[in-house]
């Protein structure tokens, strides 16, 4: 497409989105049932076996060819209808927070992809779409994206989307590039009182560590940030700890960037290795989110097509940050054209990874997010699709 925008209101496009409005609609039921099913069982990262099976099956109902267990990975799935020359991969998100259940809306993430696919599904052959629906694991931090990519999933598709919940709309994905890494020292068990000399003390390794960390980020730019928590801290007071262990995240805003900046952050730990004695390990658990490339003609028709919806851009709240937050979709559109626009939940003053959130992931703010985002990602594709010149 050689311009930035989808103009235009061609007569018979308009009739078919309306035909797309309809049948969300008509699913509600549906897809207000399936986001309270995987809202009510939270699954973590590569466990959401229960999750995308509901999934998957809600697509099956429709029409959908499914292939489980897609590529390999056990709690993926790809999903697809029509044949259309025109490829529309549309992402569902399911796995739920540790301790917090679904504080970040995957529930609502599915069931959105959901509504927008079913109401694809019957116009696909007209507007000459092929539709991909893509189960992805482990976005809380796995990386199930990104395993897919490197096994050739989302490969040739001309627009990759989803809608995530936030406390307000918001229409760019602006997300750090982020690493996750394990993180351990091993030292030295003795007895704290009668023989300490004899330890060496993988605790103070990590203290030395975050008093380090916490000194760089005076020299940090404001693009960067570094935060971890320790997950084995010892197990007894009177024992000197001979292990530790802790799980920290580096983020800023370009791959990049990020690599400059985990050689400062390594080099803290390394701190806390050498003034103890203790030995680091330092593993990745996914391979690194990367920044996210807006596709700015759907994201504009996006945009249209939210606020016909009566949906408004709240540009200026401090919550319209949830766009900042990392995710492995920065990966897909780093290859394909690609838009992560973020729908309000009216959840404030609750934000996303609080249990507050999770509790507003359900009832009525909820229920009109996903059924407005779902038709306005519906009819973001049969725009860009209408004028893409694939036919």
């Amino acid at each position: 497409m050689a311009t930035d925008d989808v103009t235009g209101r061609d007569a018979s496009v308009e009739a078919t989105k309306e035909r797309a409005a309809r049948t969300v609609a008509g699913d509600a039921e549906r897809l207000i049932r399936l986001s309270e099913q995987l809202h009510a069982h939270p699954e973590t990262a590569w466990e959401e076996h229960r999750s995308a099976r509901w999934v998957a099956e809600s697509l099956e109902e429709a029409g959908f060819t499914v292939q489980p267990a897609y590529l390999g990975l056990d709690t993926a799935f790809l999903a697809t209808f029509g044949s259309g020359p025109f490829r529309l991969g549309l992402c569902a998100e399911y796995d739920a927070l540790p301790g917090l259940g679904h504080a970040c809306g995957h529930n609502l993430i599915s069931a959105i992809t959901v509504g927008a696919a079913r109401a694809l599904a019957p116009l696909a052959d007209a507007a000459g779409l092929t539709i991909e629906v893509y189960g992805t694991p482990a976005e809380e931090g796995g990386g199930g994206k990104i395993e897919l990519l490197e096994r050739g999933a989302f490969a040739g598709l001309d627009l990759a989307m989803l809608a995530h919940p936030a406390p307000v709309d918001v229409a760019e994905a602006e997300p750090f590039a982020v690493s996750h890494s394990h993180v351990s020292y091993q030292g030295k068990a003795a007895h704290a009182a009668a023989y300490p000399e004899q330890g060496v003390n993988a605790a103070d390794a990590f203290t030395v560590a975050q008093v380090a960390i916490g000194l760089l980020r005076q020299q940090l730019p404001p693009t960067v940030r570094v935060h971890g928590v320790m997950t084995n801290g010892g197990e007894a007071p009177n024992a000197i700890p001979a292990r530790t262990e802790g799980r920290w995240y580096v983020r800023a805003a370009s791959l990049d960037q990020l690599t400059e900046t985990e050689e400062k952050v390594w080099r803290c730990f390394e701190a806390g290795a050498l003034a103890t004695g203790a030995s680091l390990d330092i593993q990745p658990e996914s391979k690194p989110y990367a920044e996210f490339r807006t596709y700015q003609a759907a994201l504009n028709a996006y945009v249209r097509n939210a606020e016909h919806l009566g949906r408004v851009f709240d540009r200026n709240s401090p919550a319209r940050d949830m766009n900042r937050a990392s995710t492995d979709m920065g990966n897909v559109s780093q290859v394909v054209n690609a838009i992560h626009p973020y729908v309000g939940i009216g959840s404030l003053p609750a934000l996303n990874h609080q249990p507050e959130f999770a509790a507003h992931c359900v009832g009525g703010d909820a229920e009109k997010a996903l059924l407005d985002a779902a038709t306005a990602l519906a009819w973001t594709a049969l725009d860009v699709a209408a004028v893409s010149g694939i036919h």
